[in-house]
This record gives structure tokens, sequence and C-alpha cells, in this order.
């Protein structure tokens, strides 16, 4: 039975790059992708490319190309990654030049198009937006991008094409293993249990290292090996559907049940319909075997027709977060810092500041969940040292601005013993979401060779 394997180089847009080299040198894979989209990622990416057309691409392809092109030749491994995010033509390009000064020929790299929809949102005023339940016509002068969660489409017709490099911008994650198995497989649009086989093989690897133990690694209660030199993962992935997640031997972490079945549940809302461009998958009939160390077999991943409707990610400017933060030490830490933030609300209403919202936080206590589980774990507020943070959500620069600078004055306006502040002032990206038409959106590829 035919098998291909998948290596993931990369879990977000600034991974580290030696597991994914390693990956390449010793993993014996076919395919390696590298997932480094997020939601705010892209839309802060589109406007690095409304400054510079030349940009908008991940600020690390560079970096990793130079490495990876070496060995994508040598090797023969083809490379699938989102990592032209707002700008993949501009990516593909990038591909190209690095390429000719290695001297590295034989190459085709391929770009996907067709996410970017900014220019065709008028159509859509009266979506609703999921998250704000109001329709997108509220928010259009804010909007700063609008791209569509692409599935398999584009990256199946550059492999067919011969690419050896495939760049998207915003496509389903899962989408960049699914395309390679499709493209190998040759499952049908209606094999859907294989479809979803293969979104399940794409969602374990799209986070890389959290399925080898990264994200797993609880000290002394989930212990993982050698943390510090942690290896990413591998899907070996036979035609059948069945999976086995393993990772090149000798390096650190460990791949087990325990965390197959953490990455399978990580950002799945509902198990029984994980909705992708490609398919809704099931995972309620999953079963795990573990082969040996470090590899585990899962099969049984189940699939239903794709839908109708495609998710658009819209992003726009929707406030300004100022910061600051302050440091007390000695016996008497946490009264200060009280004390301080007492003053900041104060400071405040005098100067007229306009603040949405507001948080003070004492970090290490209860700057993650509030007061609830920080006074059932410290009543007695006794810290040698507390770290105040103050942040504030605003509709200006200007006033997010004051919020920061009250902060700073606290050290010579008291309480005594400040010291170590910072301040910063910075925009919010926000994202929504609407829904529209699959027939809407037109896909295309261009290429590149060297």
């Amino acid at each position: 039975m035919k098998k291909i394997r998948i290596g993931s180089g990369a879990g977000y847009g600034g991974d580290r790059i030696e597991p994914a080299i390693e990956l390449m040198e010793k993993g014996n894979i076919d395919y390696i992708i590298f997932e480094c989209l997020a939601e705010r990622t892209i839309a802060i990416a589109q406007e690095a490319k409304l400054k510079n057309p030349d940009r908008g691409y991940n600020g690390l392809l560079e970096y990793r190309m130079k490495k990876v092109l070496p060995l994508c030749k040598e090797k023969g491994i083809k490379v699938v990654t989102n990592m032209g995010a707002a700008n993949p033509e501009a990516a593909v390009k990038v591909i190209k030049q690095l390429a000719m000064d290695l001297g590295i020929k034989g190459l085709k790299i391929a770009a996907v198009l067709g996410d970017d929809i900014g220019d065709q949102l008028t159509q859509y005023m009266t979506n609703e937006v999921l998250e704000l339940k109001r329709p997108l016509s509220n928010i259009k002068d804010k909007v700063v991008s609008a791209n569509v969660y692409l599935g398999i489409e584009g990256i199946v017709n550059a492999l067919e094409n011969g690419a050896d490099i495939v760049v998207t911008g915003r496509c389903a994650d899962p989408a960049l293993v699914l395309a390679p198995l499709v493209h190998e497989f040759g499952w049908a649009p209606d094999a859907y249990d294989l479809r979803g086989s293969g979104i399940l093989a794409g969602h374990l690897l799209e986070c890389a290292g959290q399925i080898t133990g990264g994200y797993f690694a609880d000290p002394s209660i989930k212990d993982v090996p050698e943390l510090w030199n942690l290896g990413f993962p591998i899907a070996e992935v036979s035609e059948n559907g069945e999976i086995i997640i393993t990772k090149v031997e000798g390096s650190g972490g460990m791949v087990t049940q325990a965390t197959c079945k953490e990455q399978l549940l990580y950002e799945i809302h509902d198990p029984s319909a994980y909705v992708t461009p490609d398919g809704v998958a099931d995972y309620t009939a999953i079963t795990m075997k573990t082969l040996g160390k470090d590899q585990v077999l899962i099969a049984s991943g189940k699939g239903r027709i794709r839908p109708e409707t495609l998710k658009v990610s819209i992003g726009y400017k929707d406030s300004f977060i100022g910061e600051g933060e302050m440091s007390y030490g000695g016996s008497n830490a946490f009264a200060k810092a009280e004390l301080a933030g007492e003053i900041i609300k104060k400071r405040l209403d005098i100067i007229g500041c306009e603040v949405d919202e507001l948080r003070i936080d004492y970090l290490g206590y209860n700057s993650l969940y509030k007061d609830q589980i920080a006074q059932t774990l410290n009543p007695s507020h006794i810290f040698g040292e507390v770290r105040l943070r103050v942040s504030g959500r605003t509709k200006t620069r200007e006033m997010a601005q004051l919020i920061a600078n009250e902060v700073e004055a606290l050290y010579t306006n008291g309480p005594s013993g400040g010291g170590g502040a910072t301040q910063s002032v910075k925009e919010v990206v926000a994202i929504g979401s609407i829904f529209v038409p699959r027939t809407d959106i037109e896909v295309q590829v261009i290429y590149e060779e060297v």
C-alpha cells in the first residue's frame, strides 16, 4: 500500500527552524509543511503590504528558505506553506531570487492566489459578522483585510503541474497536508471518509511541536524529555487513510497517545463536525494504538461533504491599548502596588481619559484569572515583589498614551519604591468572520522557475 511521509516544519509564524532541517535531513519525508498564519497575522501582513507592495509575506521567509532550498533540491522534498500571507506572489519571487543566489536550478515555485477579496467586499455589506452580530457595513470604514479560507484546490493544481514549492496565502491549515495526499493518492471528491482522515492528519501536524510534547509538558505532572531539543512531527499516511504520527529518532520530545489526543482536541469546537473548506471531519470514531516508542497509529477518521460557503477572516482597526508597568519590592510590595492601581484609576478620571475597558493586574498573582483563583492560592498577599500592569482600551491613540504616561509618572509621585517602568501604545487589529458562497471565489495559480 502506498504511503506518504509529511513533516511539519513550523506551527506558527515565528517558529524555530532547526527541527524542520532535522526532518528534511533525517526524516525520510516526501513533503514538509510550514504552517505560519493566524487570523491577526494576515491582517498585519496586509497592513505591511499597503505600506510596501513588495512585502506582506512572512517575515522569516528569507531566513527559512535559505536553509530549506538546498535540502529541497538535494532530497527531492516538496514544500507546502502559507508563508505567502498577504502577498504569495511577492513571496515566490523572493524564493526564486534566493534559489538563484544559492546557485540552485531545476525548481518550480507556485503561488496560490484568490483568498484576498478585499476589493469585492461591497457585495457583502449586509452579511452578518459572526463575532459582532451586526452587518459588515457597521465596520466597513475600519476594514484592513479580507481573506477567504481556501481549501486544497490551488495546491493540488500546483502539485499536478510539477511544483516543488507551493506558497499560499490564507488557506485552511489542514489543507496544507490534505492537498499532497489527494494529489498522491487520487482521493475522489466524494471519498468523504478518506478526505476526513486527510483533514485529521493536517490538524495533527499543523501546530508542529505541540503534538511532540511542546504544549503537553507540565513539570512533574506530564514530563517531556529534552524539550530544548524538541523534534517536530511526521505523519506517515497510508492510501487507506491510516496515520502514524512519529518523529526523528533521537530528537527531544515524545509522541504518545496522550500528546496526540491533546492535539486532536486543540481548537476543535465540535469533534463530530470540524468544518473545513474541503469537508466536515468527524473525529468521534477515531482509534489510537501505540506501535512502539514515539509511534502512534490513528485510524477511523470520518468525513462528510464540504460546505457550500467559505469563511472569510475580516481584519479591522478596532481600538488602541495603552499600557504601563511598574515593579514594587519588599515586605509591603503588594499594598504599594494596590495603592498605585488606585492612584491610576483616580488620575484617569481627573484628566478626563476616556477608557472603554481598564485592567489593573498584579503579574504573577491575578493577571490571568483575576481574583477568584488568586485569592485562594495566596489569601495573605505576601510577596517579595509585585509587578503592576495597567492596560486600557481606548478609541484614540492619544487617550491610550495618557494611560501609559500616568503609570510612568508613579516614579516620583508615589507610592515609594517603584522601579522598572515601561509603557507602550499599540493599535488593535480585531478579527471578524463572514461567510460567502464558494462559487464567488476564483482560485488562480502562478509559477516561477529556476
